[in-house]
This record gives C-alpha cells, structure tokens and sequence, in this order.
C-alpha cells in the first residue's frame, strides 16, 4: 500500500490542484509543503489532527525522519510541491531515501507555471503553420547545464521555449537569446507568481525583456515564455476545418 505521496500543488492557486491532489491533502495525516514555494492555502484543507509542516527550514535528513515516522505508525504522507514533480523538482533525493527503506511511493503529477502563465496570458505555444515545439530549459548560473543545452543553441531551434529560474538574469537571458538568432522583436511573457494573490503577467517582446523584467521587479519565482510565431494573426488549425479530413476532433 503506498504511504507517500509526492503531489504537485501547481503555480499556487488552489483551485489548480487536481482532484487527487486535494483528496490526498485532505486525507494525509502528515503534509509536509515548501513554504516558500508553496501558499499555505493549497494546504488549508488537510484533516482535523492533521501534522502540517513548512518544509523550508528543514534539511533532507529531518524531512526524512518525519515521513518515516510516519509511515510506520501506519499513516498517510502528502509531500506537497510547487507546480509539478518532475520539472526542477527536489523529489529524486527523497525518493531513494525511500527505496532503501523499501517505503512505496508514487507522484501526483500538477500543473507547472509555464502551462498557468500561458493561460493568464491567453497564449499558445504551438501555433499552425509555425513552431510545434515547446523545449522547457534553464539559463546557465550556480548550476550548470550541458553545453549543447545552452541557451543559445536551444533557441537557433526557432522554438517555443518556457525559460525557468533565470529571473535574476534576465539581461543574460535576452543576450542568449539574441546570440542564438531569435528575432529583437519576438513576443516575450513573463509570468511572476502566476495563481497568488499577487501574480502577474507581463507581455514585452525580446530586445525589451530585462528592462521589462527590472522595471517590475521581477527577479525571481518568475518564468519567460519565448513564443516565436505568436505575432503572426490569421493562422488557423486544421482541426475544424471543412476541407481536411479528420480521424478525431477535440
């Protein structure tokens, strides 16, 4: 029977969980969430008796100790991250931690704040007849990234891309983007804390985008979203169009 759930709480806005995330919240007798990532409202309905803790302060080993504590008292554990698991997610240390316990464990997948940015802004990715990617990436700091991922060369693909925890240099992030052939005036949107209450989302275009970043004091919990093709007005998908034959609609 599994006893921990690693569940994705989606950008912040509660209503954004999925309904297996909140039964699982609900019925947890230990809800361990990053509070610093993490609105305490995404948890606000764990049960009466329930043990809801702020993750934040406390290192791998004390985090460990409480789940396991848990589990073998026989309880249930929801382990409550931002957005979901498997984007940039600290779940990996955590879960062979658990398999040398032999603790089963399975992820709750949420929706990540490239997909809520997108959304609030009422933008595509994919557009017809122009980019059918969408790459999720990272600008090169304290952590590395492999050098054929580099910034530059991810976007000489001509791409949609969704640009994570790189709010704190977004001058670097324009320039990368610039030295890999993307257009000065292709559409940029930022979404900071996008589902809190104090989210936002800002629309600019690539040459503009540090100044635009700087000027709202956007320097971190924020996501770029390149979007190459979205100036373009006109395109239309083929899916409901009268002359193309169909196998499914949507």
């Amino acid at each position: 029977m599994t006893q921990v759930f690693f569940i994705g709480a989606g950008p912040g806005d509660p209503e954004l969980l999925t309904l297996k995330a909140a039964r699982l919240i609900g019925m947890a007798d230990l809800v361990l969430y990053a509070g610093s990532l993490v609105p305490p409202a995404t948890v606000a309905e764990a049960k009466d008796g329930a043990r809801v803790m702020d993750s934040a302060p406390l290192t791998l080993e004390e985090q460990h100790a409480l789940v396991m504590d848990c589990v073998r008292a026989g309880g249930l554990v929801a382990r409550v991250h931002t957005g979901d698991p498997s984007l940039y997610g600290a779940v990996r240390e955590q879960t062979e931690l658990l398999d040398r316990e032999g603790v089963d464990w399975e992820v709750v997948p949420g929706v990540t704040a490239a997909f809520a940015t997108a959304a609030a802004a009422r933008v595509a990715f994919t557009v017809p007849d122009g980019t059918q990617t969408l790459m999720v990436t990272r600008l090169a700091g304290r952590t590395p990234v492999p050098e054929a991922e580099a910034l530059r060369e991810l976007a000489r693909h001509g791409s949609a891309l969704a640009v994570y925890l790189s709010a704190g240099d977004a001058e670097g992030v324009r320039r990368e983007l610039l030295a890999g052939g993307l257009p000065p005036d292709t559409p940029v949107v930022i979404g900071h804390r996008v589902g809190w209450p104090d989210g936002s989302v800002l629309e600019t275009s690539l040459d503009q985008l540090a100044e635009a970043a700087n000027e709202a004091g956007f320097t971190r919990q924020a996501v770029f979203l390149v979007l190459p093709g979205n100036g373009a007005r006109g395109a239309r998908s083929k899916l409901y169009d009268g002359g193309f034959r169909h196998m499914y609609r949507g």
